[in-house]
């Protein structure tokens, strides 16, 4: 067991407990994607006024936008050895990380409370103890496999990504045997506003798994290729949410009264009763189950990266490592079980809202890693706020402000609407305005900064030192 359960947490992987290949990234990331949330986020293109023939092309183009985005965080993870969010003190300083890193905690414990509603009720059927009951069982079991950690974590994704493929496979023979993909498909007309919205929808998916995705990459040799962690990467979750999110825009395009606000049991109901219905709950709970754990954590690492900022610890003990996850699991559990009935549909707006903070900080980081730095850090810097990266660094916080002030005008939520998305015709761009503005801002302060851009010849020839390699 002792080779079984993780003991790194947010310090460098070293060589010799490296291993895997880069299709790993593939398994994992199909699996990720192959569950009810991205099938619910397909339909509301459908839902907010999309035909099905352009959602089905909006939501492909936001996919490999956001993905993109996405593959370049994981391809980090080989080189440097290192969990995604630590690499922020490297552009915010060691203890400024903390400003983005409080955020992404949020959402980690937001997207744990919802994956947790839709899968307690899968549970809560399956087991026949009530939906209540089914989060809790759903949570506990979440938090014991992200403490048992990495291993785990992509050895589930492979069998997940299995099951629910064929899950899948029968779901969408099921729904094509009760409708005519050419009605469904036959209306081409085309609306800007509600096509950018479907284009903003499968983008801002994939943006929301960059300040973990570095996290399940980094235990990956040190000279496997960049690219080949890229690539893996980009088609194993661009593959599984589209299959998701097409299943759930033509689900909501063929029987949107019947799909709409009774996801899961139109799913089940549409593949069949007995035991075919019994499979199906508990596919549906396998699958939120892979992404419950990677939001869990995901939401420990930044927690324990958040607090080693100031207390400059840079491992934890077993005994730690669960009270981060125990508390991880606790607080999402609590607003799992506040917000089932009425409160979820609210709080899945404020998380949307929450990914205005995390598109400034992806430009950053790959602006930083990619252009500045040239994939090299001072890892030993990283923990150090006397060192090359400091404790706060106060230009890079500003344009991570300026970055999330300038999407504002462009922002469309239930509670928020800027001033600029009526002229757009109610589109939301802002997650566009969010990479561009941070990118283009940070590029022209960092290379003005000689301490973070020259690299002393001590560092240039010890790549144990600075991640690199590859």
């Amino acid at each position: 067991m002792a080779g079984v359960v993780e003991r790194r947490s947010i310090d460098v992987v070293p060589d010799d407990e490296r291993h895997g290949s880069a299709v790993s990234q593939f398994t994992l990331w199909l699996s990720a994607n192959l569950q009810v949330t991205a099938v619910i986020t397909g339909a509301l293109a459908v839902v907010f006024g999309a035909n099905a023939f352009w959602s089905l092309i909006g939501l492909l183009l936001g996919n490999l936008l956001g993905g993109v985005v996405m593959a370049l965080h994981s391809a980090q993870g080989p080189r440097l050895g290192l969990p995604q969010m630590i690499t922020s003190r490297a552009q915010f300083g060691v203890r400024g990380a903390v400003v983005p890193l409080a955020l992404v905690i949020v959402m980690y414990i937001g997207f744990f409370a919802s994956g947790s509603v839709l899968a307690g009720q899968a549970v809560g059927e399956l087991t026949h103890l009530g939906e209540t009951p089914g989060i809790v069982l759903f949570a506990a079991v979440t938090a014991v496999a992200a403490a048992v950690g990495y291993r785990l974590i992509h050895t589930l994704g492979r069998i997940a990504g299995l099951v629910c493929a064929l899950a899948f496979v029968y779901l969408g023979i099921r729904l094509l045997q009760r409708t005519d993909l050419g009605t469904l498909l036959a209306d081409h007309r085309f609306g800007l506003p509600v096509f950018l919205l479907a284009v903003s929808l499968s983008a801002s998916w994939q943006l929301a798994f960059g300040p973990y995705v570095a996290d399940y990459s980094r235990y990956l040799p040190r000279h496997t290729s960049a690219r080949a962690t890229f690539w893996w990467t980009l088609s194993g979750s661009v593959l599984g949410s589209q299959w998701s999110m097409t299943f759930g825009a033509l689900a909501a395009a063929a029987a949107p009264g019947a799909f709409v606000g009774h996801e899961v049991g139109y799913l089940v109901g549409l593949g069949g009763t007995g035991l075919i219905a019994s499979c199906l709950y508990f596919v549906i709970a396998l699958g939120k189950l892979t992404i419950n754990i990677l939001n869990t954590y995901g939401g420990f690492m930044s927690l324990v990266t958040s607090v080693s900022g100031f207390r400059g610890q840079r491992t934890l003990s077993p005994r730690g490592r669960s009270a981060y996850i125990a508390g991880i699991m606790v607080a999402g559990t609590a607003v799992a079980l506040l917000g089932k009935d009425s409160f979820l549909t609210s709080f899945k707006d404020f998380l949307l809202f929450l990914l205005t903070f995390f598109t400034p900080w992806s430009a950053i980081n790959l602006v930083d890693y990619y252009l500045i730095s040239k994939e090299r850090y001072d890892i030993p810097a990283l923990s150090d706020p006397t060192g090359r990266y400091g404790a706060w660094n106060v230009p890079a916080l500003a344009v991570y402000a300026l970055g999330v002030l300038a999407q504002l005008p462009f922002l469309a939520t239930h509670f928020y609407t800027g001033p600029l998305v009526a002229p757009l015709g109610g589109a939301d761009v802002s997650w566009l305005v969010g990479l561009a503005v941070p990118a283009v801002l940070y590029w022209l302060v960092a290379r003005r900064d000689t301490g973070r851009t020259a690299r002393p010849a001590a560092l240039r020839e010890d790549p144990r030192t600075v991640g690199s390699g590859g």
